[in-house]
């Protein structure tokens, strides 16, 4: 779009030309914006310049609009309504909301939550379209910058004044097997879990995290047993269902039937004693964005709800 034009144009103008051919007076248009009448005829003058017509002239029946004035006023109505429907603060109704919102999160959170957030939002929000995106480097960049509208990671060690942040709890990891895999049963060391290859799950920014976990686990986890990483959850559990490798992982993964299928959960040594955190985070670009702040609130009920079926199935 050229705007150039645009600069010439003073929107207070288009005001003024508004309740002008409304009154069809200038005495009556000053009176209505509160101005003295020199002020409303200097801005007819005004008016005439940009328009280059005369838009008003007097006769023994008041002013008389020109042709100009009145093909000026046939759009100039709606042009004033689109306009202030466009700075005015409108109530955000989900219900009628169409529009793209994305997040960042792992399958590890996603299985859990979004059967529960999408069965929210295909009831209050059915004009929502959500996009989330598993495998996102720099998410925090990204949030800054309009790719992403929220993200769901594990914590990272700092985040700076930009960002509002929202933690949803932490817990402490398991090692995820086959049913009947060779550990089972057995009192779990670093000797006993080196002996066997890993499978990783794909986590972004992971030399951002804050995630202090023992020497002897990375030491386990690197053994030259092998290993295999995906960024796809379901992946994953079918190597393991199939196979004598370890995952680490949060627990709540196995709340999920399907994921949970023929998986158990083994306990960590006793020494690790860390949990993993999970934070909820956007921009403060965000922060007076009505949906933003709606999705924001559905997200904290539904991992309050998923933390009430974990308590419950415990």
């Amino acid at each position: 779009m050229d705007t150039r034009d645009l600069f010439k144009i003073d929107l207070n103008l288009l005001i003024s030309l508004q309740v002008l051919l409304e009154e069809g007076s200038v005495s009556r248009a000053a009176e209505r914006l509160f101005i003295t009448q020199p002020a409303m005829s200097k801005t007819l003058s005004r008016l005439r310049q940009v328009f280059n017509d005369e838009l008003f002239t007097r006769s023994s029946h008041g002013m008389q609009p020109t042709p100009r004035a009145l093909e000026l006023g046939h759009s100039l109505e709606g042009i004033l309504h689109e306009i202030k429907q466009l700075v005015s603060v409108s109530d955000f109704d989900p219900a009628t909301y169409e529009g793209e919102i994305s997040i960042a999160l792992s399958e590890f959170i996603g299985i859990g939550i979004l059967p529960l957030l999408m069965s929210r939002l295909s009831l209050l929000a059915p004009g929502l379209r959500l996009r989330t995106i598993t495998r996102v480097e720099q998410q925090l960049d990204q949030l800054a910058n309009g790719s992403l509208d929220l993200s769901i990671h594990l914590k990272l060690r700092n985040y700076s004044e930009d960002f509002l942040t929202h933690s949803l709890g932490g817990t402490a990891p398991v090692i995820l097997a086959r049913e009947a895999h060779p550990l089972t049963g057995k009192r779990l060391d670093w000797e006993l879990l080196s002996q066997y290859p890993y499978v990783s799950l794909y986590v972004s920014d992971l030399e951002l995290l804050e995630l202090v976990s023992a020497e002897d686990f990375r030491r386990a986890s690197n053994s030259s047993r092998g290993g295999f990483e995906t960024s796809h959850l379901l992946t994953a559990l079918e190597v393991l269902r199939a196979t004598d490798y370890l995952m680490p992982a949060p627990p709540f993964v196995l709340n999920n039937p399907t994921a949970g299928y023929k998986i158990q959960a083994l306990s960590f040594p006793s020494e690790v004693d860390y949990e993993l955190e999970y934070m909820l985070v956007r921009h403060k670009r965000t922060a007076r964005s009505p949906v933003h702040n709606w999705l924001w609130q559905q997200l904290l009920e539904v991992f309050e709800e998923l933390s009430e079926r974990i308590r419950h199935a415990l």
